[in-house]
């Protein structure tokens, strides 16, 4: 899934003396607070974070209340999904309007009916909706489905992504990657090959029949007028 890089970062974190007496947790506590955030610093979100390398040399800020000032190097997993990117999340609500959709399980996104391709056409069944393929009866979305989608814009306060299923690369990733058209081809050739197997021989044996049958009845018609010819 594109948006998701990890970039090494030099920050600083600035440590109340209140905490100096643990100033590694007190690290680990602002460093979490960014998780899951949009950190314009970063242009994308926070995930995950591992702290690499760490000064242990502090400088002491002047002021009314001194802040230690430390130095570390750490790996930050970031999550900066752009318009045209390809994301993948999982249908958690489906209506002919639109589909409602979690991204890594914190990022809601959305796809209205008007970015879902004509291909897809809406079915209900016992209050249950699902998008089926008018191509392909296979390629289906529904409750649960884990869809490959293009992002359309993203606002950055509330994490929410606006998506489209226009590109004929985009729907379900089960049928996209190719797991339900694998099977069902291999499950069509396992069906057609014993069938044809059995055709082609029974044309054979028939004709063999059927060729053989006229000669008998040739010799038979052959042996009635010799022996007419001869009384």
């Amino acid at each position: 899934m594109e948006g998701l890089s990890v970039s090494d970062a030099n920050l600083v974190v600035y440590v109340h003396p209140s905490r100096s007496k643990n100033v590694s947790q007190a690290i680990l506590r602002e460093l979490s607070s960014l998780l899951f955030k949009f950190n314009e610093t970063f242009d994308g979100v926070v995930l995950a974070y591992a702290v690499n390398a760490l000064d242990k040399h502090a400088r002491i800020l002047s002021g009314v209340h001194p802040y230690f000032c430390v130095r570390l190097k750490a790996n930050l997993l970031l999550f900066s999904p752009k318009p045209n990117m390809l994301l993948e999340g999982k249908v958690v609500k489906l209506m002919r309007e639109s589909i409602h959709v979690i991204v890594l399980g914190f990022s809601s996104a959305v796809i209205v009916d008007e970015d879902i391709r004509d291909e897809f056409r809406y079915k209900s069944k016992r209050g249950e909706g699902k998008y089926v393929s008018r191509v392909h009866k296979r390629h289906t979305i529904k409750v649960g489905t884990i869809i490959r989608f293009l992002v359309k814009s993203l606002d950055e306060e509330i994490l929410h992504i606006s998506g489209s299923l226009i590109p004929d690369h985009t729907g379900s990733v089960g049928w996209l990657d190719g797991d339900v058209k694998n099977s069902t081809t291999e499950s069509n050739k396992k069906r057609k090959q014993p069938d044809g197997e059995i055709e082609v021989q029974e044309l054979g044996i028939a004709s063999g029949d059927t060729h053989s049958a006229n000669n008998d009845r040739g010799i038979k018609k052959k042996k009635k007028r010799r022996n007419a010819e001869e009384h």
